[in-house]
């Protein structure tokens, strides 16, 4: 019972992201408070250890803008990406909620959602292949150090899971 209700937090969660990005993504430029840099300045997204936080980066003025021009350039591809990930979710929410679930219908939402996650994620790691290629090697360094740290965290903490007694 616990593992549903994990299950449906984590859901919960990712609507939570995928609906802050799609919101920041409408609003426009990053002045404007919205926008895809807002959103993506603090860190860059794609595939594990690679949400890293740039501001642990001391990223020059030129950085940010060529950063700021990625963001810019791959928008078009995102947008609509994240658009279709948050409608299969509500899909989703909906089915969940009719009060007659179909697991027919459940597996169908959750195949298109999936597919759209991994090209979601596919485009997080080009974004973030992007960004490490305008880093110079003493930031590359940083971020070897903060991947190793986290894969640690990471390590720790399926260890930790793997020795807890199972609830009941």
């Amino acid at each position: 019972m616990k593992s549903i209700q994990a299950i449906f937090t984590v859901a919960i969660v990712a609507l939570a992201l995928t609906a802050s990005t799609a919101f920041a993504q409408e609003q426009g430029g990053a002045e404007g408070g919205g926008g895809p840099m807002r959103h993506h300045m603090g860190h860059f997204g794609g595939g594990p250890g690679m949400d890293l936080p740039l501001h642990q980066l001391n990223l020059s003025d030129d950085q940010h803008a060529q950063i700021k021009q990625i963001f810019e350039k791959e928008r078009p591809t995102m947008k609509p990406l994240m658009v279709q990930e948050f409608q299969a979710h509500q899909q989703m929410m909906q089915l969940v909620t009719s009060g007659s679930f179909d697991s027919a219908k459940a597996a169908a939402i959750a195949s298109t959602e999936a597919q759209t996650h991994v090209q979601v994620e596919v485009e997080h790691a080009k974004i973030a292949a992007l960004i490490y290629q305008i880093l110079n090697s003493d930031q590359k360094a940083k971020v070897a150090d903060i991947m190793s740290k986290h894969q640690q965290m990471m390590e720790r903490h399926l260890n930790q899971q793997e020795q807890a007694p199972p609830s009941q």
